[in-house]
C-alpha cells in the first residue's frame, strides 16, 4: 500500500499533490525545526531546502531528536537532512549549512519558493526573513517557543500583518542553542558563565562530557572532533587538580580564554561572514598599565553610580575572575571535605558567585566584541534563563504543518496566529 494512501484519505487527493509539488524553504534546524522537517518529510512535501548556519552542540540533544552523539560539532542542517531521509527515502531535500542573510539568498531567490517556514531564535533573522518574504510576495509560517509557551502565525503580503507589525518587547528568556560557539549578545555570554563554565569547574554542569566523549565513531571528521574535545576536557581536569598551587588562575584563564579560543578560531568556515573572537592571555592583561582607570576616575564613576553598576575595566574583570576563583574552589574543597558529591550552585546574591559569573561572562564578552555588563546587570539577566522544551517545540511544528496545509489549499483567510 503506498505511503501515502492515508494521508490521502485524511487531507484528499488533490491537496496531497499540491503539497507534493510545492517548494518549501525552512529557516533554522534547531528545536522547532528538526521537529518542523521531521512533520514535513510524514506529510507528503516532497521539495523541501533547508538552511542553518550552526553546528550541533551537546545541549541540543535533549530535545533535537534528529542529532545524536556522534554528531556533535557538525552541521545543524547536514544532519537534519540526512536523519530525516531516514523517516522518508522519497523526498528531495536540500540542505544548507549557511547564514540566510547572505548576499546570495536575494529577493529572486526567495520566489523560488510556495512557502517559507521560519523556525529560528532570534529576532534580527526574523525580521530579515519577514522583509524578504514580503518583498518576494511569498507567504510565511511565523513560530517562536520559549518554555511552555508558543506562536505560530502566518504572514501574506496585502493580506495580514507583517513580523514588524508589532513591537516586540525584549525577551525575558533567551534559546542556548548558539552560547559555546557564536555568542552575539551579552545575555549568550552570561547564559556562558553561568550555565557551562561555573558548572564545570564547580560541579554541576549539565553535560556527561565523558559519555559523550567515549562515543566510538567510524566517521573520521567525528572523531578527529571528540578527540580534540577529550583533550580540551582532560586539559581542564589536569589544571582542576593543581587548584592548591600557584598560578591555578592563570592557568584556567589561559585554558578557557585562550587555547579554546584558539581552536574555536581555526573552525574558518564559522567566521566567513562574521568577526572571528580574540584570545587572550592571562599575563598580558595583569601586565597592562594604560587599562587601569585613575583614582580620580573611579572616584568620579562611583560619585554618580554605585560600584556594582560601574562596567570593570579588563584588568579588572581578570583580577575578579582569578579572586573569586580561589575563593569558590575553596570553598568547594571545604564543603567535599565532609561531602564528597558537594557542588556549589550559583546564586545571584551569593557574592563570590555572582563575582565570578560577571567576570567570566565580560571576559568572554570583550573576546567575541560584545558589549560588557556591570555586575549590577548581570545579576538582573543571571535569573531569566529557561531551558527549551521539547514537547512545546513538536506542538508548533504541528500546528506550522497544519497551517502549510490550508496555505496550500489557497485558504489563507482561514488562518489564525
Amino acid at each position: 500500500m503506498p505511503r501515502e494512501t492515508h494521508l490521502e484519505t485524511t487531507i484528499g487527493k488533490s491537496l496531497v499533490s499540491a503539497v507534493a509539488d510545492a517548494k518549501v524553504l525552512m529557516v533554522g534546524a534547531g528545536g522547532i525545526g528538526c521537529e518542523l522537517l521531521k512533520n514535513l518529510v510524514m506529510s507528503g512535501f516532497k521539495n523541501i531546502e533547508v538552511i542553518d548556519l550552526d553546528t550541533i552542540d551537546l545541549s541540543n540533544l535533549n530535545r533535537q531528536f534528529l542529532f545524536q552523539k556522534q554528531h556533535i560539532k557538525k552541521s545543524k542542517a547536514h544532519i537534519a537532512k540526512a536523519s530525516a531521509l531516514g523517516f522518508n527515502p522519497n523526498v528531495n531535500i536540500v540542505s544548507r549549512h549557511q547564514n540566510i542573510k547572505e548576499q546570495e539568498f536575494s529577493v529572486d531567490w526567495f520566489k523560488g519558493f510556495d512557502l517559507v517556514m521560519n523556525a529560528l531564535d532570534n529576532l534580527d533573522a526574523r525580521r530579515h526573513v519577514n522583509k524578504m518574504c514580503l518583498a518576494a510576495n511569498v507567504p510565511l509560517i511565523e513560530s517562536g517557543t520559549a518554555g511552555y509557551l508558543g506562536q505560530v502565525t502566518v504572514i501574506q503580503k496585502d493580506k495580514t500583518e507583517c513580523f514588524d507589525c508589532q513591537p516586540k518587547e525584549t525577551p525575558k528568556t533567551f534559546p542556548v542553542c548558539t552560547i559555546r560557539s557564536t555568542p552575539s549578545t551579552p545575555i549568550h555570554c552570561i547564559v556562558w558563565a553561568k550555565s557551562y563554565l561555573f558548572g564545570l569547574l564547580f560541579g554541576n554542569a549539565e553535560d556527561d562530557d565523558d559519555e559523550v566523549l567515549s562515543k566510538e565513531s567510524s566517521d573520521d571528521e567525528t572523531a578527529k572532533e571528540l578527540a580534540a574535545l577529550a583533550a580540551e576536557s582532560q586539559a581542564l581536569k589536569e589544571i582542576l587538580a593543581s587548584a592548591s598551587d600557584e598560578g591555578f588562575a592563570e592557568r584556567v584563564f589561559d585554558k578557557v580564554f585562550h587555547g579554546d579560543i584558539q581552536r574555536l578560531r581555526s573552525m574558518e568556515d564559522m567566521w566567513k561572514t562574521r568577526k572571528a573572537p580574540t584570545p587572550l592571555k592571562y599575563s598580558e592583561i595583569i601586565n597592562q598599565t594604560d587599562d587601569l582607570p585613575t583614582a580620580m576616575d573611579v572616584t568620579a564613576q562611583e560619585s554618580i553610580t554605585l560600584k556594582d553598576q560601574r562596567v570593570w575595566t579588563l584588568r579588572e574583570t581578570a583580577e575578579v575572575f582569578s579572586d573569586s576563583l580561589e575563593k569558590l574552589t575553596t570553598r568547594l574543597k571545604d564543603m567535599r571535605a565532609s561531602d564528597p558529591e558537594a557542588i556549589v550552585q550559583f546564586d545571584k546574591d551569593d557574592a563570590e558567585t555572582l563575582d565570578f559569573v560577571t567576570a567570566t561572562a565580560n571576559i568572554r564578552a570583550r573576546i567575541f566584541g560584545i558589549e560588557e555588563k556591570s555586575r549590577f546587570q548581570v545579576k538582573a539577566m543571571a535569573g531569566n534563563i529557561i531551558p527549551a522544551i521539547a514537547t512545546t517545540n513538536a506542538i508548533i511544528a504541528g500546528m506550522m504543518v497544519m497551517l502549510a496545509f490550508k496555505i496550500i489549499n489557497k485558504r489563507v483567510a482561514d488562518c489564525k496566529t
